[in-house]
Order: structure tokens, then sequence, then C-alpha cells
């Protein structure tokens, strides 16, 4: 017994000694475990600061290049610019208002802006090594550029686009065009904007506005060519048989055939069909015996100037960073007519050509459209539409049948030509699912406008858009100013 009552002794004081031993193991592995705790505490805490802090960089950097691009702001305002993005952005984990700029630099060669900045985090569980506050960085480039960008609109105010019941296409299409034209151009130097906007109401034809001078106003029977060199209207007035200047020659031209409004519709060659050039209106032509007239645009004598030939109470409106005219012709816009979508993309050819440049001076209506150089000036059209394209006059003949096939023809080579020109193309179709419309219809209307578009540069960068409510056009508007900011970069 004695034996065993040393044993149970035995075990009862090893029990007590490793009872000892537990505790303090036990205390050390709780500090471990508290320690790697708040380690990972402390790593999670800097992830996600690093993170929220490279996003707000990026967000800073980003915003600041474009407004770089489009002249809201100057480069010496940058610095400016980026810490009051920085201050007013920065997420509850960075402590916003304590996000430092550490550097901004602009190189104007490669034409980026680079940002690097930091911002000191109080850390939850302080630890040896690791110390109460840790400066977490982060840096971004991005491109910007000095391009100047011309932007021309094409919108279609046709009879589709009136106001039935409830739905109201042309209040939409006002609405859209007003926010476009703003966000375009607000924030600009007046003296010295970057960006320049055109726009061209159209329906059955085109208002030229003051630019109508040079149109020529065919009258019944008469020549689909004006007046050529050694005509007797021309010898008439000055005596010569020679083509008289061209300020002579549109007030001779003028006076004798009187526009009954300020519509055109397609310019006409020498064998009668549509001429798809953008020359302007200033250019030398030879008719088919060889006799020198100038080029100027048609006004067919088959638009009758009634009804759904009404002539569009809105003017076109040349290249400008004046958002009031641009405005104020918006406001004009009336529903009414039939859709000449070819004559409207090539006035839409004529904003963005240098070409016109002198005619849009004389009528004076600012500088017209720059000469083109894809390093300095990005040159965009926007083509908007409700439907198929159904309406020419140039080459139509007598029985006006197939309007719409030449129509859709002239749309395609006259894009083929801007995009030649080096001018990036977007497309709307607004509506074009309409049941008022056959199958065959919205195919053809679909297909012009895909046609017309140009290349997606990539996935998030499209280039033809279809929308059905005038939440969606704005939201299409909006997106092809985004994109646009991006071809002064990629080009």
């Amino acid at each position: 017994m004695r034996n065993y009552g040393g044993l149970v002794h035995a075990i009862g004081a090893l029990a007590r000694d490793r009872g000892g031993n537990f505790a303090v193991l036990f205390g050390f592995a709780a500090s471990v475990l508290a320690l790697v705790a708040g380690f990972s505490v402390n790593v999670a805490q800097l992830y996600n600061a690093k993170s929220s802090l490279q996003g707000v960089v990026d967000a800073a950097v980003t915003s600041t290049a474009r407004d770089l691009t489009t002249g809201a702001i100057k480069e010496a305002d940058a610095n400016k610019s980026v810490q009051a993005f920085l201050d007013a952005n920065g997420a509850t984990i960075l402590q916003a208002g304590n996000v430092a700029l550490d550097r901004l630099l602009i190189d104007k060669t490669a034409n980026t802006v680079q940002v690097d900045a930091h911002v000191d985090v109080a850390l939850f569980f302080p630890i040896l090594g690791m110390g109460d506050m840790k400066r977490v960085t982060a840096s971004t480039t991005s491109l910007y550029s000095d391009k100047q960008i011309e932007v021309a609109m094409m919108l279609d105010i046709t009879g589709s686009m009136a106001k039935r019941g409830k739905v109201d296409k042309i209040g939409d299409l006002k609405a859209a065009a007003r926010n476009a034209v703003q966000t375009m151009l607000d924030n600009q130097d007046p003296t010295n904007p970057r960006v320049r906007v055109a726009i061209v109401p159209y329906a059955s034809g085109v208002n030229a506005g003051k630019l109508a001078e040079n149109v020529y106003a065919e009258t019944q029977a008469s020549s689909d060519l004006p007046p050529v060199e050694g005509s007797p209207l021309l010898v008439a007035k000055t005596g010569k048989n020679l083509l008289p200047s061209f300020s002579d020659y549109i007030s001779i031209v003028g006076a004798a055939m009187p526009h009954t409004d300020n519509c055109a519709t397609e310019r006409k060659d020498k064998n009668g069909n549509a001429d798809l050039s953008a020359d302007g209106p200033d250019t030398v032509r030879t008719d088919k015996n060889g006799k020198k007239y100038y080029a100027l645009v048609n006004r067919d004598d088959h638009l009758s100037g009634a009804g759904m030939n009404k002539c569009p109470d809105a003017q076109v409106i040349p290249l400008t960073a004046d958002s009031g005219a641009l405005l104020d012709s918006i406001d004009d816009f009336r529903a009414n007519g039939y859709t000449a979508g070819a004559i409207a993309i090539q006035w839409t050819y004529y904003m963005l050509s240098p070409q016109w440049r002198n005619a849009i001076k004389d009528a004076g209506l600012g500088n017209g459209a720059s000469n083109a150089n894809r390093k300095k000036i990005a040159k965009v059209a926007i083509l908007m539409t409700d439907g198929q394209f159904n309406t020419a006059f140039a080459g139509v003949g007598g029985s006006y049948n197939g309007q719409g096939d030449l129509a859709r023809g002239n749309a395609e080579t006259l894009c083929g030509n801007m995009k030649n020109d080096g001018i990036e193309i977007f497309t709307i179709g607004f509506d074009l699912n309409d049941k008022d419309m056959s199958a065959t219809e919205r195919d053809q209307a679909k297909a012009v406008l895909q046609g017309c578009s140009s290349n997606d540069a990539s996935a998030t960068e499209r280039h033809y858009f279809e929308v059905s409510t005038g939440a969606e056009l704005d939201a299409a508007f909006q997106e092809i100013i985004r994109n646009t900011e991006k071809v002064t970069l990629t080009q």
C-alpha cells in the first residue's frame, strides 16, 4: 500500500507542475495569437488603404487628364485640380482631407500626367516594429492631349419624331442635345476654346441659314447646274464670257434665282447625280462642254417647301464655342418632314471640312473647320436618326421611285469619304424597333448606321448605339462625349 500511495503522490505532484506550465504556455500562445490577429488586422487595413488611395489617385489623374484634354483647366492649374480632387474624394479609411500630393509631373513630349501621393494611416493595433502610423503611397500615369476637338452633330427632326401621346421623341432629342452641348462646352476659356460644336438639324432638306447664299435655287425646267461661264445671265451682268469672281457670281445668281427659303438638298455634278465631295462652294467645276462654274449646293425644285417637304425652321450652326447659338437652334426644333439622311450627312461633312472655311467666314459664322492634322485636331461626327433614310433628289429621275435606296447608298459613300479624311463617326439609332416600320425598313436603317460608324477601338469604346427612350438617348450622347475624349488620346 505504501508503494501505491507514493505513486499517487508523485502523479499528483506532476499534475500540479504541469498545470502551471499549461498556464504559462496558454498565456504565451494567447499573446502570440493577439499579435498575429493585430498584425492581420493591420495588414488588411493597409491593404484597404492602399487600394482606396490608388483608386482615388487613379480617378484624380484621369479627371485632370480629361480636363487638360478638353481645355477645362490649364496646365498651370493641374496641381490645384489634383489636390482638390484628392481632398474631396479621399475615402474614410484614408482620413479624408489628409491625402498628400507628393509630385505632379506633366510630360509635354509624351503627353502624360503622373501623380505620386501618400497618406499616413493610424494603425488599429500598434505593434512593435510597425509603430503607430504607416505611410501608404500610390502613383498613376495617364495620357492627356492638347488637341482641339471639332464635333458636328446631325440631328433628326423629321415627322416621325413628333410627339404622340406620352411619347415625345422630339422633346427627348432637344433635352439630350442641350445636355450634350453643355457638357462639351462648359468650363472653357471662351477666347481660346478647345472644343467647338456644330449642329445639322434635318428633315426633307437642311436649312442652310446664312450659308444659303452658297445654294443654287433651281426653278422648274431649269438646268441642274448653276450658270456656266459665257451663259446669257453672266454675260449680261459682267459683259464678259469669263467666269466672274465668286462673290460676284453668288450675287448675280442669287438675284436672278432667289430662294423661296434657305433650304438645301444635294449638290449635283455635271451628270445630275449627287456630288458627294466636301469641296467648298467656291470650287471651280466644268460642265460636259468644258464650261466653268462654281460648285454651289442645289436646292432641288422638287422640294416644294410645304407639308412634309417644308424646310426645317432650325438652321445649321457651323462650329462654334457659343453654346447660346447652339441652344437657340435646338429650341427651334419642330418635328416635320421626310428623312433625307444623306443630305444631312453631307452637310455634317461640310461643317468639318476646311474647304468650307471661306464660305463660313464670309457669312460671319465663325472661322470654320481647321485643316486636317491628326496630331493637333480631332474631328468627330455624330449621326442620329429615328428611322430609315427615304428621301433623295439628285439623280432620282422623273418618277422619284427608289429614293430610299439612293439616299442610303449616298450616305454610305459619304461616311466612307469622311472616314478617309480622318473623321471619327459615332451613330445613334433612336427607337429603330418602332412597330410602325416594317422589318425590312428597320434592318435597312440599322445597316446604314452600323456601316457608317467607325470601328470600335475596344469593347468599351462603342461607335454604334441603339436606344429606345429619352434617358437612353441622353446616356448615348454622354458616352460618345467620353469616347470622344479617348479618341483624342489614341489617334
